[in-house]
């Protein structure tokens, strides 16, 4: 068994902002605000010991230099959901939302910390299994203390629901939703669950993380894909959630489906959530049918087991274009009512403005074509260090997002989605390596890789984009906190850029002994994003967006997600501009 701190920087830092949200709450929230401890609480445990006995999970294969960020992966999306009801809660006080956009993101939060709460005991079923030099009386105590949190986490969550709820039947519905998140995988009730497809995310969260953890070994910590985990069953389920409500919306309760369904759900969001859910299904699509075109090939050739390279890109392509352009766009057009094919849609839209929107994508197309060329030439040379490479993308990101969020916010909505959508299409080539652009397209993406890439799956130029485009998705409707939308441009191009160059170049003091970040860049990291901030503002408030924020407020948030920066070794483009957003928020 290692010797493994106690407290460690990332985990004060976690503390901080925990309590920053629950401080936050108002008393109608209280049981939320416990919820939240309680998973903090089962996560810090679980997290201690995966890292004092890392054999106990040796049947994944986490990142390499990386701790497991099991606490962080656990409390950041439920803490987001959580400071996004708060919010709500001052819209309602304003009369700027409706009880029933507040019931929807309830029921997004308990969604999220239940994925994560189902995780964590999976987790403990594991090291508790593994007990090769640990006795069965400290596998027992951490089992009893995993589930007397889930006895109490679902207490927590029965005073929650029965409060939104308007019938006894509901509170029901709902409660045994949310247990089974947390005991869907102890219990051994899939056969009879199933009918019900609330508790198809409980299970989900279980084999999802299992499959991205086995499937893409070496290429995420244990929180890293916890977060993407609890995030991918929160979007799946919302997909779900639309399109079965459309089929038949007398079997779901209204307070399961968001009103953004009806006139207030955008083109625009079922459009991105079309195209991003599409491409991550569409591998899947594919396989069945290559396995069906080879089948067929077996049948007429006993001889022919696999078809040719050439046959599976244009099977790849063929199935990609019809999966994309007919598939989609028919579940898009069936939930929502557009009188057109989307992407007639996305043209009317981008021309509806033709002179501001047009030359935002001209400026976008010139700035990546010399700003790629250039920094790609540089890594071939060899001259510049892979990191401060890799921080001229994110100034490049500020270039290109900050001025459109401010002139153009709707516009850029969809481009993100747009972005995403090529970055998903490109990585799926890259790793399928379809001809003729699987093999350029990987030399040309490991010149821009780091540590946290593998060989198997890139994520860093995902994780950079998302990173910036999940604040500004969250900002829509109502939104009393103008810097909020801000979060990932502001945290990643500015604050991480100026951390990483100041603290490379002038860095003396460091954080710790085995890490790399110093004090000096993480000083300028802070001060930069207060300095943007202190320009911005103004520039917001000439422009009539709600100003709110006490600059208290602002330079709490700002400090403590410079302070995760500096300690914590997961992903920073993936967590910090979530934690950013969620202070921001309160």
């Amino acid at each position: 068994m290692m010797k493994t701190p106690l407290v460690t920087g990332e985990r004060v830092v976690v503390a901080v902002v925990v309590s920053r949200v629950i401080l936050s709450l108002p008393l109608s929230l209280i049981s939320h605000g416990f919820s939240l401890f309680l998973l903090c609480l089962s996560a810090f445990l679980v997290e201690i010991r995966a890292e004092a006995c890392p054999f106990l999970l040796s049947r994944f294969s986490p990142r390499r230099g990386a701790s497991s960020g099991i606490l962080l992966g656990a409390v950041t999306l439920p803490s987001v959901m959580l400071s996004k009801l708060v919010q709500l809660k001052r819209a309602i006080s304003l009369h700027e939302a409706e009880q029933d956009e507040i019931s929807h993101v309830t029921m997004q939060y308990w969604a999220a910390s239940a994925s994560c709460c189902a995780i964590l005991i999976y987790l403990s079923v594991i090291m508790s299994q593994a007990k090769k030099t640990e006795s069965f009386s400290s596998s027992l105590w951490l089992t009893r203390v995993s589930l007397t949190g889930t006895v109490l986490y679902g207490g927590a969550c029965f005073v929650s629901l029965s409060m939104i709820s308007h019938t006894g039947l509901n509170t029901s519905l709902k409660m045994l939703w949310m247990v089974t998140y947390a005991l869907l995988y102890l219990a051994g009730l899939n056969t009879s669950l199933k009918m019900l497809w609330m508790l198809f995310h409980g299970l989900a969260a279980v084999k999802l993380i299992r499959h991205l953890l086995c499937t893409f070994p070496s290429c995420a910590s244990i929180g890293e894909a916890l977060l993407v985990t609890s995030g991918l069953v929160l979007y799946f389920g919302d997909f779900l959630a639309c399109t079965i409500a459309k089929i038949c919306e007398n079997l779901i309760p209204v307070d399961l489906v968001s009103i953004s369904y009806g006139i207030k759900r955008t083109e625009t969001g079922i459009i991105v959530q079309g195209l991003l859910l599409g491409l991550l299904l569409f591998p899947m699509v594919f396989r069945c049918v290559l396995h069906l075109y080879e089948s067929s090939l077996r049948k007429r050739d006993a001889g022919q087991r696999n078809c040719s390279d050439a046959a599976k890109s244009i099977l790849f392509f063929v199935s990609l274009i019809f999966f994309m352009v007919v598939a989609v766009p028919s579940w898009m057009q069936f939930v929502h009512d557009f009188h057109q094919h989307p992407f007639l849609w996305v043209l009317t839209f981008v021309f509806s403005k033709p002179l501001k929107r047009i030359s935002l994508c001209i400026y976008w197309v010139l700035l990546i074509v010399v700003s790629v060329s250039r920094f790609y030439s540089i890594s071939r040379s060899s001259k510049v260090e892979r990191i401060l490479l890799r921080k001229y993308y994110h100034l490049m990101a500020v270039l290109m997002f900050l001025p459109a969020l401010v002139l153009q916010p709707k516009f850029l909505d969809l481009a993100f989605g747009a972005a995403l959508a090529v970055f998903v299409a490109l990585e799926i080539i890259r790793i399928w390596r379809i001809q003729p652009l699987g093999e350029p397209l990987h030399h040309f993406m490991n010149a821009f890789t780091d540590h946290r890439d593998s060989e198997l799956l890139i994520v860093s130029h995902f994780s950079l984009l998302l990173g910036c485009a999940l604040p500004i998705w969250m900002s829509s409707g109502f939104n009393d906190r103008a810097l909020s939308p801000f979060a990932g441009i502001l945290s990643l191009g500015i604050g991480d850029t100026m951390a990483s160059m100041v603290g490379h170049k002038y860095g003396v003091l460091r954080w710790s002994k085995t890490g790399k970040k110093t004090v000096e860049g993480t000083a300028a990291g802070i001060t930069s994003v207060m300095a943007v901030c202190f320009v911005l503002v103004p520039v917001l408030a000439s422009m009539g967006y709600i100003l709110s924020q006490g600059w208290w407020s602002l330079l709490l948030a700002v400090t403590a997600t410079g302070m995760l920066e500096a300690y914590t070794a997961q992903l920073d483009n993936a967590f910090i501009p979530l934690v950013f957003y969620s202070l921001l928020c309160l």
